[in-house]
Formats: structure tokens, sequence, C-alpha cells
């Protein structure tokens, strides 16, 4: 599974979504739901900061 750069090293609230859920489930057999859940963070993590861009354009003005 690709995991974009931007996804992977985005903050929320001091810590990184993407790395935490992976050193939380470190060494843990992961199944298909578990797998389905961390793409859809991905996901989330990589929209919420492509908008997050249109926002800071959008002011800039």
């Amino acid at each position: 599974m690709y995991v974009p750069q931007v996804a992977f090293d985005f903050y929320i609230g001091g810590y990184q979504p993407a790395q935490k859920w992976l050193k939380d489930h470190k060494g843990s057999a992961l199944g298909f739901n578990d797998i389905l859940h961390y793409q859809q963070i991905i996901v989330s993590l990589t929209q919420t900061a492509a908008l997050m861009l249109l926002v800071d354009e959008v002011m800039m003005g």
C-alpha cells in the first residue's frame, strides 16, 4: 500500500495519526478491517491536507 508523504507526516494536535496508528499496532496481526481502517485514515489525512492548501490559497487571495 502506498502512503502519500503528506498523510504520513500530517500532524493533528501534536501527533501524527498515520504513524501513531502503525506504532500502536506494531507486532499485531492485521485483519481486513484493520487495513481498511488505516486506508480510510490515510484518505482522510490526504484530503484534509489538500483542503487546507485550498483554504490557504483562498485566504491569501
